[in-house]
């Protein structure tokens, strides 16, 4: 985001939610890199927990389609009734193309693809939240 664009619109937080240290260590690393404040959940408890808690607070969440207590999007189906706000990008090592066309019906921002690049992550999460703030 040009720097201009910051004093229009602050940077959300981002919320990574994924079982994989790995993952979350890179998009950590990246979106940190790039001035969003970034917390980390590694299950969908965690997750409901820092979404309550940060209520109001403008956040991007990027979601793990798989996770130890959530198999399914179910979370992701919550999220949008509970913080309808909240634009999530949805991710999987394990997608089929249903997955990716019922979460964009719930209205998922994106459906991406394990292994990503995680510049391209720090620039959907930039997206997801232009996107948000223009609806």
């Amino acid at each position: 985001i040009l720097p201009m664009m910051r004093e229009i619109m602050p940077l959300p937080a981002v919320l990574v939610v994924d079982d994989e240290p790995l993952i979350r260590w890179s998009l950590s690393e990246g979106l940190t890199e790039s001035g969003y404040a970034v917390r980390l959940a590694t299950n969908a408890a965690e997750a409901r927990a820092i979404l309550a808690g940060a209520a109001g607070q403008p956040m991007v969440l990027l979601l793990d389609l798989r996770l130890p207590d959530v198999v399914d999007l179910s979370l992701l189906r919550e999220v949008r009734t509970k913080w309808p706000d909240v634009p999530v990008v949805l991710m999987t090592a394990h997608g089929t193309p249903d997955d990716a066309k019922r979460a964009l019906d719930l209205g998922a921002y994106r459906f991406v693809d394990k292994p990503f690049d995680v510049t391209e992550m720090v620039r959907l999460v930039g997206e997801a939240w232009t996107h948000r703030s223009q609806l």
